[in-house]
């Protein structure tokens, strides 16, 4: 009999999550409560123990099987003494109701709590011991006890089963991450050389990453970021320091570009899982998405075929991207978005959206404390994280909602239609309260946060235990998880939000609004070893240190940008583009653009700072004679991926004609897109950026004002000038590339902008539109 030759480290919880899965694909709601309001739960209990009990016991074991040791360990809530023994407490937050819990309901967490009452039972030597799991409810705090009594005998055969069930998965993974620091230690940088500043950024990851801090880095566009920041968070990787890489991104695009960065570092013997996340609703195999096992095939009996499926493909798979995952989700049956995320905790590296992470509605709940101790967050295109973040821990109610459930379930479900009447009773007495049709408030609003519990608890009971359908229940559903979100974001209601109104004759909008979503950042990305935030425009850094949550130890680096002076021919064209000046000034802007694309055949893009604007240009500049001379394409309002790729699809270098795309300031066109060389020979960029003037905007000038910073700069202008940074950083993509941008505005000559331009723009020349524009 071979001896056990590697160890095993993981946590009781890990261990049994993934033999005894049970999450949304088995069930519309989970009892997991977010962190903070499931931490206060547990305290709650824990302090109504006795003087003998204990709380947060600590306890380990090593069990031999097969070729390795398992080394388990955990946390268990509470130990209890009684007169008959000990009993091993698991308590569990939830905010569903508790009268749709029985004793089966969650096998998971019984598996838990056994496998602690062996290791304590094998520790002290006990023949028997009782197991106890406590719901607590988080609204009401009712609480459902059941129990158990199993001897040390039973445990040890139940918690060698879970075992014997993990350990194929365990095995492919030592011989998998062998082979993968094998194939770091040989991994050499996967270009021929560093551009200028990439070796400096590369460098600086890697240090950050050792120190455990954040790094808030702007590096120019075509510098090679995505790599520089991969490849040496892959080196820690292999000297120990990391378990796991998450990449963050706001957009399709940049996804694909750490998809490229693995491969080429596979090309190069790299040998590492890597999965990339795809939404739901993109993936569902379903022509209308359910996860109830009724309607889905997927979904039913899903956990019965998943450890095959991840074996099977970890097995033959590195790099797991969608078509990946649909293609084995097909062949074993299985839904390819909960497949992907349980194939994302055993990779190595996972590329993702931000709210995977930062928003506690959706960020992954099974990132145990000793993973999140070894990863790193590289952060792409950090600066779209600020306002997402906004919308990550914001969260609104409407009255219509409300009163369109009231008569849906009337008769149909007393509950839910009481329920949802008190809702827009409360709007309805809120509306009489004041004639303002904008207003807003420094306190949480309890009351209808007391209401929306409430609901949430009929609407779970009805939806839970609902045998007939009824035409409401998927608009239901949508409502309760729009209260689930409000309610969530009540409990983390602070002193960066406030509440504001919004009224019109048949209508109240109520919002809890983030205004600094700094603090919550830092909680939610509490116990990761590093983040690295990056992008091209993260200027000012001193405003992104600000809104990112940095530390004081945290480092900032500014890379300079690696392409000559000579390739980007920067022109200011001093002409009004303010709101009220625009038909004025339609005229000379038209002279500007049509000299433009007369003086040089090329492709090129005109950004505007609103759809308003844009087609006010575009129905101008569309004559028939410029029609039957240039190629124009206008982007729409909503496009989807095929719409936007057949757009990009036009600028090609050999066109025969010159090509003309409109574009908005902000949309899918002005960031992560690279049109390489003559496929983009020209930049437009009209007006400062700004955001529309709005209620929502002026809230947030105003919250900054009174904390001693300039609110409009943190409202307006740094928003809106990141937009124009984004939008001018198309062009120049790679050390071959040359163009023209032209800023288009008057604005852009005095100080308070002329400070926020990057230095690669500081040559620009200001001319008149009598000037050439070669």
């Amino acid at each position: 009999m071979n001896e056990p030759t590697s160890v095993v480290q993981i946590a009781v919880k890990a261990l049994v999550q993934h033999v005894f899965l049970s999450g949304s694909i088995d069930s519309e709601f989970s009892t997991a409560s977010p962190l903070i309001e499931g931490t206060r739960a547990h305290q709650k209990l824990q302090q109504q123990y006795g003087e003998q009990d204990e709380k947060e016991v600590y306890v380990s074991c090593e069990i031999p099987y097969g070729s390795l040791v398992y080394k388990i360990d955990g946390r268990c809530d509470g130990v209890l003494v009684k007169e008959e023994g000990l009993t091993i407490d698991e308590i569990k937050s939830t905010s569903l109701d508790l009268a749709l819990l029985t004793k089966e309901s969650y096998p998971v967490y019984w598996a838990q709590a056994r496998c602690y009452a062996y290791i304590l039972a094998k520790e002290r030597g006990l023949e028997r011991i009782r197991v106890q799991l406590t719901y607590i409810h988080t609204g009401s705090e009712e609480i459902q006890v059941f129990q158990e009594e199993l001897t040390q005998g039973e445990l040890e055969a139940f918690v060698h089963k879970v075992i014997e069930q993990y350990a194929p998965f365990a095995e492919m993974l030592v011989r998998h991450r062998e082979e993968r620091d094998e194939s770091i230690q040989a991994l050499a940088f996967p270009f021929e050389r560093y551009r200028p500043g990439q070796r400096k950024l590369a460098g600086a990851v890697y240090r950050t990453i050792d120190e455990g801090v954040r790094l808030f880095a702007k590096a120019p566009t075509g510098i090679g970021k995505t790599i520089s920041t991969l490849f040496p968070a892959v080196k820690a990787m292999g000297q120990g320091m990391l378990k796991r890489i998450y990449y963050l991104t706001a957009k399709t695009i940049t996804r694909t570009t750490a998809e490229e960065a693995f491969h080429r570092m596979e090309a190069r013997g790299l040998k590492l899982h890597s999965v990339t996340l795809t939404a739901k609703e993109k993936v569902c195999f379903q022509d209308k998405m359910s996860c109830r096992k009724e309607d889905c095939p997927y979904a039913n009996g899903y956990y019965d075929r998943l450890h095959e499926g991840l074996l099977d493909m970890l097995t033959h798979e590195t790099r797991i991207t969608r078509p990946v995952i649909e293609a084995y989700a097909r062949k074993h049956t299985l839904c390819p978005f909960e497949f992907g995320l349980d194939a994302s905790y055993a990779a190595d590296a996972v590329i993702c959206d931000y709210n995977y992470i930062f928003d506690p509605r959706i960020s992954l709940k099974r990132l145990m404390g000793e993973v999140r101790s070894k990863t790193a967050l590289l952060v792409d295109e950090a600066h779209n994280l600020v306002d997402r973040a906004r919308e990550m821990y914001s969260s609104t109610l409407v009255k219509s909602e409300a009163l369109e459930i009231q008569r849906a379930y009337k008769g149909v479900d007393d509950g839910v239609s009481q329920a949802a009447k008190a809702i827009n009773q409360y709007f309805i007495d809120l509306r009489k309260t004041t004639e303002e049709k904008e207003w807003v408030q420094q306190e949480s609003p309890e009351a209808l946060l007391a209401l929306a519990e409430a609901f949430s608890i009929q609407a779970e009971h009805y939806l839970m235990s609902a045998s007939t359908g009824h035409d409401g229940d998927e608009r239901l559903l949508d409502v309760y998880y729009q209260i689930q979100s409000f309610i969530r974001t009540g409990k983390l209601y602070g002193e960066q939000h406030v509440t504001y109104v919004e009224q019109s004759r048949n209508e109240v909008t109520l919002k809890l609004f983030c205004l600094d979503p700094s603090d919550l950042l830092r909680q939610m990305g509490k116990g990761f070893r590093s983040h690295i935030y990056f992008s091209a425009t993260l200027s000012p850094l001193s405003y992104y240190r600000d809104m990112l949550g940095a530390n004081e130890e945290d480092y900032s680096l500014s890379v300079p940008t690696p392409f000559y002076q000579e390739q980007l021919d920067v022109i200011v064209q001093p002409l009004s583009t303010r709101y009220h000046d625009r038909e004025r000034t339609l005229g000379t802007l038209l002279q500007l653009l049509t000299q433009l694309v007369e003086n040089r055949q090329g492709n090129y893009l005109f950004f505007f700072p609103s759809y308003a604007y844009l087609r006010m240009i575009e129905e101008a500049f569309m004559t028939e004679e410029r029609t039957s001379q240039y190629d124009i394409l206008i982007q729409e309002n909503r496009m989807d991926e095929e719409a936007r790729e057949q757009f990009l699809a036009r600028f090609d270098a050999d066109n025969e004609r010159t090509m003309i795309g409109f574009a908005v300031l902000g949309g899918i066109f002005s960031e992560g897109i690279d049109l390489v060389g003559d496929r983009l020979t020209g930049v437009v960029v009209v007006g400062v950026g700004l955001p529309q003037l709005s209620f929502e905007r002026n809230i947030i000038r105003d919250y900054f004002n009174q904390a001693g910073r300039n609110g409009f700069d943190y409202a307006y202008i740094y928003p809106g000038m990141n937009k124009v940074l984004q939008a001018g950083g198309r062009l120049i993509r790679s050390e071959e590339d040359e163009g023209i941008l032209v800023l288009v505005d008057d604005r852009y000559l005095s100080p308070q902008y002329q400070r926020l331009l990057p230095e690669e723009w500081a040559h620009y020349r200001v001319s008149s539109i009598n000037d050439s524009m070669h």
